[in-house]
């Protein structure tokens, strides 16, 4: 017979064992699959934003599984996905305390150190910086009259009466030109038509497989970022070098003031991180405003009701002016109705199909244990289009941004909580003023009826918007 504390310690250790098997039952792990081994759900994730319905990857998954969070295995993670404003909320108002933001393997390679691929102390230090050249008062002190000035170059040197054109590739040309003009003060038109066909390639691979071969997207994308990088720093360096020199002529650009103003420790920026910085601005600066305008001017083609109430809204601001002056900012408030109808373009067409975030401890989620390190992921789509939260979803409707507008967390195409994006004053600013000038000077009919939307990464015609432009008579 076994001695009594050999039974003991058998007995105990029984326990322990059954002990840890309740405890990790307990933590209930969401209903779903991870898919293939490495790719996981990567493709079906992917072929679905290509076909023009980013939600239907979430929501298919939610009516099998029954349950609005579901694990799945996306670009090489884990990941808890979270649908609704229930998700929405807790991502949001849980960032930096329960999860942070996380981008895929391909964001972080291609963008490197910068505020998008920060956290914590770091991300808000950059954002304070960069965000003291993008709020409201910069855009009135800063990039009023230049944005004017750049819009109405653009319209008359490329939209013509009765020409046929595409709109995405030259909505792309305007963004990315200004956002070159007001962030850098770089007005070159080789170097900008230089860097805007390698940015091109850029976005093709931004989210993708990070596979680094020449033939493959992210490959053809990471040597166009080093092009574009390297462009920067030259950027970079000589303005320094000019800073230096010549202090008083250089324009407070973001650039300069990246280059001028330290930390709260008095640490100024490395010229690398602040080259990445430029290229996440530009990135995030122009590509999605391009997107917005060129969807906005199909949707006013294809309702001649909508576009007349924004045309009387617009005439009556011009009517106030005199000619040739420029907006100011009261200008740009008494938009209303404009804004009001670029909202419910970006609800029918999120410009982002949702974002990431990293569980920063294990995280309890309706019942459900998301472990430290795994990640999230919420979908704008999937809210924006939800009848139960837009009524008939599919019509396009601008009155329901009157008043107090859509219900919280449910309309979310800047993200939300801390990590909203900075931008969103300086793409009202760009689209309404391009609005403006364009509305103003023509009507244009569309040349290719119920053009097929795809996400690539994000909502475009896919045969960029051809139509044809008709001035309005004197």
């Amino acid at each position: 017979m076994a001695p009594p504390i050999f039974i003991i310690l058998a007995s105990l250790l029984i326990l322990s064992i059954l002990a840890s098997f309740i405890t990790q039952t307990k933590k209930k792990r969401p209903p779903g699959s991870f898919g293939w081994p490495v790719i996981g759900e990567s493709l079906e994730f992917l072929r679905a934003s290509r076909r023009g319905r980013p939600d239907e990857f979430v929501l298919d998954r939610c009516k099998k599984y029954g349950s609005d969070v579901f694990k799945t295995h996306l670009m090489g993670e884990p990941v808890a996905v979270l649908r609704g404003p229930a998700g929405n909320k807790f991502l949001f108002s849980n960032e930096n305390r329960l999860v942070a933001s996380w981008w895929p393997a391909s964001v972080q390679k291609l963008l490197g150190v910068c505020l998008a691929n920060s956290a914590g102390e770091d991300a808000r230090r950059t954002r304070k910086l960069v965000s003291y050249f993008v709020g409201p008062d910069a855009l009135q002190r800063l990039y009023l009259k230049t944005t004017d000035f750049v819009t109405r170059q653009h319209i008359r040197s490329r939209w013509h009466d009765e020409s046929e054109l595409k709109v995405l590739p030259l909505a792309k040309t305007y963004t990315f030109e200004l956002a070159c003009r007001l962030f850098m003060s770089v007005e070159d038109p080789r170097q900008i038509n230089r860097l805007s066909r390698l940015f091109n390639v850029f976005l093709k691979g931004i989210i993708s497989l990070p596979i680094n071969l020449p033939g493959a997207r992210f490959g053809r994308a990471m040597r166009a970022t080093a092009l574009i990088r390297e462009e920067l720093l030259g950027v970079v360096k000589k303005r320094r070098e000019a800073l230096k020199s010549r202090p008083s002529s250089q324009g407070r650009d973001l650039l300069s003031h990246l280059l001028l103003t330290p930390d709260e420790d008095g640490n100024f920026m490395p010229e690398l991180h602040i080259a990445n910085n430029i290229l996440l601005l530009l990135f995030a600066g122009h590509d999605t405003s391009s997107v917005a305008i060129t969807l906005l001017i199909k949707k006013l083609g294809e309702l001649p009701n909508v576009y007349e109430e924004v045309f009387r809204e617009q005439r009556e601001i011009a009517a106030s002016k005199e000619e040739g002056a420029v907006l100011d900012w009261d200008d740009i408030q008494k938009m209303r109705y404009s804004w009001h109808v670029v909202s419910e373009v970006m609800r029918l067409y999120s410009p982002i199909f949702g974002a990431f975030r990293e569980a920063l401890e294990d995280v309890n989620y309706e019942g459900y244990i998301i472990p430290k390190g795994w990640k999230f992921y919420w979908n704008g789509p999937v809210t924006h289009l939800d009848g139960g939260l837009f009524r008939d979803p599919a019509c396009f409707d601008p009155l329901r941004f009157e008043d107090d507008g859509p219900a919280p967390y449910t309309y979310v195409p800047f993200g939300g909580g801390p990590r909203m994006c900075l931008g969103k004053e300086f793409a009202r600013l760009e689209i309404l003023t391009f609005l403006h000038h364009l509305v103003t000077r023509f009507r244009w009919s569309l040349l290719v009826r119920d053009e097929k939307i795809e996400y690539d990464p994000m909502p475009v015609p896919v045969e960029g918007l051809p139509i044809r432009l008709h001035a309005h008579k004197q």
